[in-house]
């Protein structure tokens, strides 16, 4: 794709910037998102739902005073759900009993507030529960990159949906790497915030026990850092809150760097190695202390199992949920293999296992912020190698979920443990492999840090940028 002056190839603070300076209107700027769907989404299957009236409808009528005023977006079809709109979360089940959202999440409705006009609904793995999106209702959605490819997931809809420039922000939720994953396949800006951040309110508490946070993939490190400042902070109600930092970002940080797998699940592929290689050196030249460290607690097993069981009483909490507020039984047939596999483990557990996880979770997580004492940053691979091919990740049948959970677990070892601890990560495109694929390096800062992130992450873009690399793809 050759750029082009179409407003769509800004950023979303760019974009905004246009329509304050009266360059562009709200109405101008969603159909020429719609047109870019209409064009591109055929060969991704990355928006599932449309919704081109009710977004025009919207545009008329957004806040011109808001810092994001016009700006297309999109809404992953998992977790944020918004009014009287489809809600899937990628299964057979809620699609065929048509289920739609009763009322806005706090996060849909702050999106609204900063002037984002929701365009679409994105593709997402069946209950976010692979790090793919390949449901077997909407089918998979393709790498931008690499058609034939994952995006990975479960936010590979809105990934492949702001990678391929249709919008500048998708809206992507993380509990165990779902944010920063597709970023790193994609070629995007992946910030998972820190626990208590971005409130989960008013339909859901403590989320799958605490692991999910929620925001976006963008393209631009600003465009991350003001939707953070535009969606972030309490409700009423929140289980959480994220203490007060300092402030104070120090000029030298320091910084741990591993090349591992937590866990020992396997190795990082040659385009993984090099991408934490290429962040390390850049970090390096730009004044930071750098040097070869992690959490001893990472080369255990104990974040994996435990995140891992989390996710499967989580997803049996939530099938079970949606029985008692549609009133209609989800047959077995109508679930994914994996998704069967989550189920019938989950319902092994007793009341008592559930208590264990979390302290053997709260365990890990405080021998890893004692590790912080002496450091700034954690920088390791976002992804354990580079987009799979379709199938790889997913079961289609349920003698093949062995194969493919071994498959899934060095790159979920890579990402998942924040979610355990609770502490803000960040996917940053610093590095292509041969072929012009993306990989992305991660930052892991202390909870609550995420001005360490984004302040790191914006020398790097600096130092690094990546804003041309999207004139490669080609439609």
């Amino acid at each position: 794709m050759a750029a082009t002056d179409s407003p769509l190839d800004l950023d979303a603070t760019a974009q905004a910037a246009l329509v304050r300076n009266g360059v562009v209107s709200p109405i101008e700027l969603v159909d020429l998102a719609l047109e870019r769907i209409d064009a591109r989404n055929p060969a991704l299957n990355a928006v599932i739902h449309r919704r081109d009236e009710r977004a025009r409808a919207d545009a008329a009528a957004v806040d011109p005073s808001a810092p994001f005023a016009g700006v297309p977006m999109v809404l992953k079809d998992l977790m944020c759900e918004l009014a009287d709109e489809p809600f899937h979360e990628g299964m057979h089940y809620l699609a065929n009993i048509d289920y739609h959202a009763p009322a806005d999440q706090t996060l849909a409705r702050r999106f609204k507030e900063a002037g984002f006009v929701i365009v679409g609904k994105t593709n997402t793995s069946e209950l976010g529960g692979v790090p793919t999106t390949e449901p077997l209702r909407y089918g998979p959605t393709h790498n931008p990159w690499l058609s034939g490819h994952t995006p990975s997931g479960s936010s590979g809809g809105s990934a492949a949906a702001v990678a391929s420039r249709m919008v500048a922000i998708g809206h992507a939720n993380d509990a165990g790497g779902s944010i920063r994953s597709p970023a790193a396949r994609c070629g995007l800006v992946g910030l998972k915030p820190s626990r208590g951040r971005v409130p989960l309110g008013p339909l859901y508490g403590d989320l799958f026990g605490s692991v999910i946070a929620e925001l976006a993939v963008t393209r631009s490190v600003r465009d991350t850092a003001g939707l953070l400042g535009a969606v972030s902070g309490p409700e009423p109600g929140d289980p959480f809150a994220v203490h007060p930092s300092d402030g104070v970002v120090p000029r030298s940080l320091r910084v741990g760097v591993w090349c591992g797998v937590p866990g020992g699940f396997g190795s990082l592929s040659p385009e993984a190695a090099s991408a934490v290689s290429v962040t390390a050196d850049a970090l390096s030249n730009l004044g930071h202390s750098v040097t070869k460290a992690h959490p001893p607690i990472l080369d255990r097993r104990t974040a994996a199992a435990v995140l891992g069981k989390i996710v499967m009483a989580g997803t049996d909490w939530a099938i079970r949920r949606w029985e008692r507020l549609t009133g209609v039984p989800c047959p077995d047939d109508q679930l994914e293999p994996i998704t069967r596999m989550y189920v019938a483990a989950a319902r092994q557990m007793s009341a008592t296992d559930l208590l264990d996880l979390a302290e053997a979770g709260q365990l890990v997580t405080r021998q890893v912020a004692q590790w912080y004492e002496g450091f700034d940053l954690l920088l390791m691979a976002t992804v354990a190698e580079p987009p799979n091919p379709h199938g790889e990740l997913q079961a289609f049948s349920d003698d093949e979920v062995d194969a493919v959970m071994k498959r899934v677990l060095p790159s979920l070892s890579l990402t998942s443990w924040a979610n355990l601890t609770g502490q803000p990560a960040i996917s940053l495109p610093i590095h292509w492999a041969d072929g012009n694929v993306p990989m992305g390096s991660q930052l892991i800062a202390a909870h609550g840090r995420e001005d360490i992130l984004l302040s790191v992450a914006a020398e790097l873009e600096i130092a690094m940028p990546w804003a041309d690399r999207y004139d490669l793809l080609a439609f």
